[in-house]
């Protein structure tokens, strides 16, 4: 099969190169890239552990193909904290959501914690101020086995709140 040459950016960074064509983005992400902090639930696009952000909203990465990133930009987990590639994390780089769900104790094994993250911070994007039920539906596309959802709900409004008291952008502009 013939590799395709594809041009985006990942986390913040130009990445070029060729791949398959019927290399799914979740794998490319996990095998070429390096980022394996996307997990692969389900592979059905049912599960939600698997989801990124393409043009900032939230995708299945198993139900995409690589060369649909072509021209665009990814951010995935580990695009969140505000750490250079490789560098070890602190709890202050952490992205505000990231910091909340740690704080509200919002996972357990952390598996589905990935994806849920990635849709977290683009529906605060979009409801910078959710009600708890507005909060169950956005996270409603994840399953979880371990938490039962109510200290995710509960991390997901602290970060709400604690976004809107540092004001517009704060989480893209100098709080991650």
């Amino acid at each position: 099969m013939n590799s395709v040459r594809i041009s985006a950016r990942i986390n913040g960074s130009a990445w070029s190169g060729d791949v398959e064509p019927r290399l799914l983005l979740s794998d490319f992400l996990r095998s070429e890239v390096g980022l394996t902090g996307t997990h692969v639930g389900c592979e059905h696009g049912v599960c939600g552990a698997c989801t990124v952000q393409l043009d900032g909203e939230p995708v299945r990465a198993c139900l995409m193909f690589a060369v649909q990133i072509d021209g665009h930009e990814v951010t995935t987990v580990e695009g969140l904290a505000a750490a250079a590639p490789g560098e070890a994390i602190s709890v202050e780089q952490l992205h505000p959501v990231q910091r909340a769900l740690h704080e509200a104790h919002g996972l357990q094994c952390g598996f589905c914690t990935p994806g849920i993250l990635m849709t977290a911070e683009a529906f605060l994007r979009e409801n910078p101020a959710p009600s708890r039920e507005e909060i169950r539906e956005a996270v409603s596309g994840h399953l979880c086995r371990c938490t039962g959802y109510h200290n995710i709900v509960e991390g997901v409004a602290l970060a709400a709140e604690r976004l809107a008291a540092d004001g517009p952008g704060a989480d893209r502009d100098g709080d991650r």
